[in-house]
C-alpha cells in the first residue's frame, strides 16, 4: 500500500503540473490576444502624421545668405509641420524657375514658396498658382506694391515675407556715425565713400544704397561719393570692385559701404592686400551678419553689419503658407526687422551668454 500511494502521489503531482502549464497558459494567451485586439482596434484607421507637400524655388543656390535661409526653411517645415519639402535651384534663370513652379503644381504640391529670380515675374507666378488653387509665398525679394494690392483686392492666397531694406541702409549709416570720427578719418569734414551695390535694378540694392548715405547726412555729416558699382552680391566681384576703388582713389577712400556681407568680406581682402589697415585708416560695413563677417567685426576689421534674420523670415514664411493651406486668412505682407551688429553689440551678446 505504501508503494502504491507513493506512485499515486507522483502521478497526481505530474497531472497537476500539466494542468497548471496547459490549463493556465491558454487563459494568459487569451488575455494577451484580447489586449492586442484592443490595441489594434484603438489605432484602426489612424495614419502616421503627415504634413503638406511644399515646393520651394530659390533664385540661386550659390548666394551665401540664401544657403542659410533655405536650410532653416526646410528644417522648420519638416520639424514643425512634418512637411515633404521639394527644394529646387533656379540658377538665376527665370524661365527655369517658371518650369519649376509648373512642376510643383503637377507634382501635387499643397503650397509653394518662391525666392524670385526676377521680381517683375511675380504676377505671372501668382496667376499660375492661382489658376491651380495653390497658395504662394514670396520670400527675400518683394514684389512691387501695386502687385501686392492686386492680391489684397482680389482676395488671393498670396503673401510675401521680407525686410525693409531702407531700415538696413539706415542702420549702416548709423554704424558709421557711431564711430569716434563718424567716418571722417582725415578730419576734413567730409566722408568720402565707395558704394558696392548688389544687382542692378534690385530694390534691396537701391534702398540700402540710398538710405545708408541719407542716414550719414541726416546725422550731420557731409558726404562725397567717389565710386559705385554692382558686385551682384558676390564676394569675388566685391573684391574686384574694391581693388579698382583702392587703385583709383587710394587713401581718399574713407568708407566702403557694401550692400551685403559677401561683398564686404571680398572688399576686406582687397583692403588688406593693398596695405591699408581696416578699422583704422578705412572702414567697411555690410549687411547679413554672416559668420565670417561677425568674426571680422570682433577683430576690429569691419565696422559693423546688419543682421538679416533668415531664421525669423523662414519661420514666418512657413507659418504663413501653412495657414493659407488650412484656409486661414493672412496678411499680404510680413516684415522682419533688421538688427545692428557692431563690436559693442557682439561684446554685449557674448557677455550675456556668459
Amino acid at each position: 500500500m505504501r508503494r502504491f500511494s507513493k506512485r499515486m502521489f507522483v502521478f497526481f503531482l505530474i497531472l497537476w503540473t500539466v494542468f497548471l502549464v496547459h490549463g493556465c497558459a491558454p487563459r494568459e494567451q487569451a488575455e494577451d490576444t484580447r489586449e492586442s485586439s484592443k490595441s489594434e482596434a484603438g489605432t484602426e484607421g489612424v495614419r502616421e502624421e503627415r504634413g503638406p507637400k511644399i515646393g520651394v524655388s530659390i533664385y540661386r543656390y550659390d548666394d551665401t545668405f540664401m544657403k542659410l535661409y533655405r536650410s532653416q526653411l526646410k528644417q522648420y517645415l519638416e520639424e514643425t509641420y512634418h512637411a515633404e519639402v521639394i527644394m529646387r535651384n533656379a540658377g538665376g534663370d527665370q524661365e527655369e524657375q517658371n518650369r519649376q513652379i509648373s512642376q510643383f503644381i503637377s507634382d501635387g504640391c499643397d503650397g509653394i514658396i518662391v525666392n524670385p529670380v526676377e521680381v517683375s515675374a511675380a504676377a505671372g507666378l501668382v496667376n499660375t498658382c492661382g489658376q491651380a488653387g495653390i497658395p504662394l509665398v514670396f520670400i527675400n525679394r518683394e514684389p512691387k506694391e501695386e502687385e501686392q494690392r492686386r492680391w489684397h483686392e482680389n482676395n488671393m492666397a498670396v503673401s510675401c515675407v521680407g525686410t525693409d531694406s531702407r531700415q538696413a541702409g539706415t542702420y549702416q549709416g548709423e554704424i558709421i556715425l557711431e564711430l569716434p570720427d563718424k567716418g571722417d578719418i582725415n578730419g576734413d569734414g567730409v566722408v568720402s565713400y565707395a558704394m558696392l551695390m548688389g544687382e542692378e535694378g534690385n530694390e534691396d540694392s537701391r534702398y540700402r544704397t540710398e538710405y545708408s548715405v541719407k542716414a550719414l547726412e541726416e546725422g550731420g555729416m557731409k558726404t562725397e561719393k567717389l565710386f559705385s558699382g554692382n558686385g551682384d552680391w558676390s564676394k569675388d566681384k566685391g573684391k574686384k570692385l574694391a581693388q579698382e576703388v583702392l587703385t583709383t582713389y587710394g587713401s581718399r577712400i574713407e568708407v566702403i559701404f557694401c550692400n551685403n556681407d559677401s561683398m564686404a568680406n571680398g572688399a576686406l581682402e582687397a583692403v588688406e592686400e593693398a596695405g591699408r589697415v581696416p578699422g583704422k585708416d578705412i572702414y567697411l560695413v555690410g549687411v547679413d551678419a554672416l559668420q565670417d563677417t561677425v568674426k571680422y567685426i570682433k577683430e576690429g576689421k569691419i565696422a559693423g553689419t546688419v543682421l538679416n534674420d533668415h531664421e525669423g523670415q523662414s519661420q514666418t514664411a512657413a507659418d504663413t503658407l501653412t495657414k493659407m493651406i488650412d484656409g486661414e486668412d493672412v496678411d499680404t505682407r510680413y516684415l522682419v526687422d533688421y538688427i545692428k551688429v557692431t563690436a559693442i553689440s557682439t561684446f554685449q551678446t557674448l557677455k550675456g551668454e556668459d
